[in-house]
């Protein structure tokens, strides 16, 4: 899909109670792209090339560009261009961290509070990620992965700390893209997940608390295999 079907998409498929700005829908198509590594690491834009092929004015595309600097995806270099910054793994490995830390705690208050109505929508998110694994679909795994992570955090009550992560894991995402030949099976998360999600259901939370800490400790089995397989998109 190229940028400018994605923008319609997203415009699409906003469910928030106001419209987008264009500014942030073409931030967000760009947040997309860059996370889904279509545009990759040491990649230079130029405002005026990603306008013309978003059919968009310059402006919002200067919002959007201030936006992704903000959020350490690019570096903004006048008269010569926005660079896509490489991927840090020092961001990747704190970010992992401070996502261990909030995301344990929200599995094991889910496992304190949930009750069978709020589980089906955890359970939705299972068949998503199923059907993506045998249609052999990364980016609807990846989209689906997302939306059992975020169901938890609402049966929990923390959706603000789910809006949170989803700004801290930006960098953690670009190496879950990169990393998924190398990674750890999908069918293997799946399990991870559905042992979270037996917690859960059995108000277990000391187990949930176990199976969310073991399944946000995959990525540093594989970062130091995907960095040296992958070195010239890393710094630090």
């Amino acid at each position: 899909m190229n940028m400018l079907a994605q923008l319609d998409a997203i415009g699409a498929g906003s469910t928030s109670s106001r419209p987008a700005t264009m500014g942030q829908r073409v931030f967000e198509t760009l947040r997309q792209a860059i996370v889904q590594l279509q545009l990759r690491p040491g990649n230079l834009l130029s405002e005026a090339e990603v306008a013309r092929q978003l059919g968009v004015s310059r402006q919002p595309v200067r919002e959007a560009f201030i936006k992704l600097a903000e959020a350490g995806l690019v570096e903004i270099r006048p008269q010569r261009g926005t660079l896509v910054l490489l991927i840090s793994r020092r961001e990747v490995e704190s970010a992992r961290f401070m996502r261990e830390a909030i995301e344990v705690a929200i599995a094991r208050k889910a496992a304190l509070e949930s009750d069978g109505r709020q589980l089906e929508a955890v359970t939705q998110t299972l068949a998503r990620q199923r059907e993506a694994n045998e249609a052999g679909d990364v980016s609807a795994f990846m989209r689906a992965d997302d939306a059992f992570h975020r169901a938890i955090a609402s049966m929990a009550d923390c959706e603000d700390a789910w809006k949170l992560l989803e700004g801290l894991k930006v960098q953690m995402d670009r190496v879950r893209y990169l990393s998924m030949p190398l990674a750890t099976p999908v069918g293997t998360l799946i399990a991870q997940h559905e042992r979270i999600y037996q917690a859960i259901a059995d108000n277990s939370p000391d187990e949930a608390e176990a199976a969310m800490r073991l399944h946000l400790s995959e990525i540093l089995k594989s970062l130091p295999h995907i960095v040296e397989t992958h070195g010239d998109m890393f710094t630090d």
